[in-house]
Formats: structure tokens, C-alpha cells, sequence
């Protein structure tokens, strides 16, 4: 029997589309998220994302932002996507999520690639390298900007590249926009490129300074990510997470726990 060799390519391409479809279709369907709540105990987080909820207290601080689900969000540099698991579902439905990035961020597309029921609505994202690359969006267009524990990084490459962030966020920002900071907190009034550089903190008043200088209005100042347990004069690195010191220091790092935290909720007038 003669087989027609011009009905191979086709038969494959039929292949390939229907092992497409099928695994599309194995990946479950995200239930409805209506909450925050919801979003962080979905089961697209891994266990050890929700076990640094005790320390990183996602759902009070989106509420203490005044995270609502039908709000255009800016995430700036969103890292592995620690938030984002949270942010994405529950805007998913009527609002919108942005993230900021550095160009080139391949891991964290990938992993929006990788579980579209979750991450399909994400978009769209933008380049996102301070001081240069700083737009992120048209002028008064988002209702909230958000950023956890980036801020040291951008003072590390100079006053300038943290000051160029805030003020790409007080642009992209409505009027009564919040821009929600979390960073590790050095002691008050240390020298805040010194710590940025040393320990990857910075102290809270020389933020707080910052965000009046580019226009923000101090609208809340919460306790929800302090640890009183945390001098505030080690290394964030060797704290957990990632232990980073000797292992002989491990059991005392263990017993502080994650870093204290400022919360800061600046609104532009």
C-alpha cells in the first residue's frame, strides 16, 4: 500500500496540537479567588512559600495597603514571584497586575509561562531597570505601586536609582494612589548607604524622607512585618530564610527568625 509522504507533516502537526491541548487541559482549573485569604492558601503556593507567611503577613499587609480586587497594581521588581502568587489570582477577575522587571527576568516568566490558569491574566510586562528603564505606565494610571524588600538593591547602585523608583511611582499613580513599601528596617538614623550596602537595610526615617521629598503624603506607618526579636544590626542573609552564616550561628538565627520590617503606606495627594 502507497502511503502520500505530503500527509506526514500534516498527520504530525495534528499530533503536536492535540499533545498540546492535553496538557493545557491537565493543568487544574484555578478555582475562583474572592478573597485574600483564598489567594494565600491556594494550592499553587509551595508549602514553603505559605510557611513564611508567619513572618511576611501577605494577607494583613495587602489590607493594610487597601488592596481592593478590582485595582490596577504595579508590582516592582517582583523577584521570584513570592507575591505575585497572591497578587495575580485575586486580581485575576476584575483588576489588573503589572509587573516591572528587569529585562531578561526568564525565570519569572517562565514560571507565569508554566501555570496560565494562575498567572494568564498577568500583564503586561515592563522593562524595569532604575535608574534608566523607570517607566511604568502613562502618567496617573495605576491605583496602587508595590514593592517588597527591593529598596536597599536601588540604593546600593545610589541615591539616584532609588530616588528615580519612587519617582516612577509617583507618576504611574492616580491621585489618592498608595504606593505600598515593605523593607528590612536598620536602626534609626544609621547611615543609610552603609547599611544598604552591609547589612540590606535601611532605616525607616531616611524612606520616609525620600517619599515626602518626591511628593507622597505619609498615610500609615504599620508594625504588621516588626520583629522585635531582630537587632537590626545583622546581615538580613544570615537570618532566615537562607541562614547564610556559619552553621554555629544557625540555631540562634533560627530562634530571631526573618528580619523586622517597616510598612509604609504613602498616598499621592
Amino acid at each position: 500500500m502507497l502511503h502520500n509522504r505530503r500527509s506526514i507533516p500534516w498527520l504530525a502537526s495534528v499530533v503536536l496540537a492535540a499533545l498540546s491541548t492535553a496538557a493545557v487541559a491537565a493543568e487544574p482549573a484555578t478555582p475562583a479567588v474572592t478573597s485574600l485569604q483564598q489567594a494565600a492558601a491556594g494550592s499553587w503556593r509551595s508549602d514553603a512559600n505559605k510557611a513564611r507567611d508567619v513572618y511576611r503577613h501577605p494577607v494583613q499587609t495587602l489590607q493594610f495597603f487597601g488592596l481592593k480586587p478590582d485595582m490596577t497594581v504595579v508590582e516592582l521588581a517582583p523577584g521570584g514571584g513570592w507575591y505575585t502568587e497572591i497578587l495575580a489570582p485575586y486580581l485575576a477577575a476584575h483588576g489588573r497586575l503589572i509587573e516591572a522587571t528587569s529585562p531578561g527576568a526568564s525565570a519569572f516568566t517562565a514560571k507565569l509561562k508554566a501555570m496560565p490558569s494562575v498567572y494568564g491574566k498577568v500583564g503586561p510586562m515592563v522593562d524595569f531597570a532604575p535608574p534608566k528603564q523607570v517607566r511604568l505606565g502613562p502618567d496617573g494610571s495605576a491605583d496602587m505601586v508595590l514593592t517588597f524588600r527591593n529598596t536597599h538593591d536601588w540604593l546600593n547602585q545610589g541615591p539616584d536609582t532609588l530616588a528615580a523608583a519612587f519617582k516612577a511611582a509617583f507618576a504611574v499613580l492616580k491621585p489618592g494612589g498608595v504606593f505600598g513599601v515593605v523593607e528590612h528596617r536598620a536602626r534609626p538614623y544609621a547611615d543609610a548607604q552603609q547599611s544598604a550596602r552591609e547589612l540590606h537595610r535601611i532605616p525607616e526615617d531616611y524612606l520616609i524622607a525620600l517619599a515626602l521629598k518626591t511628593g507622597f503624603r505619609l498615610d500609615g506607618v504599620s508594625q504588621i512585618n516588626a520583629n522585635p526579636k531582630d537587632p537590626e544590626d545583622i546581615n538580613v542573609h544570615r537570618l532566615l530564610p537562607d541562614l547564610a552564616g556559619d552553621d554555629s550561628e544557625h540555631a540562634k538565627m533560627r530562634a530571631i527568625g526573618e528580619s523586622d520590617r517597616m510598612t509604609l503606606r504613602l498616598v499621592k495627594p
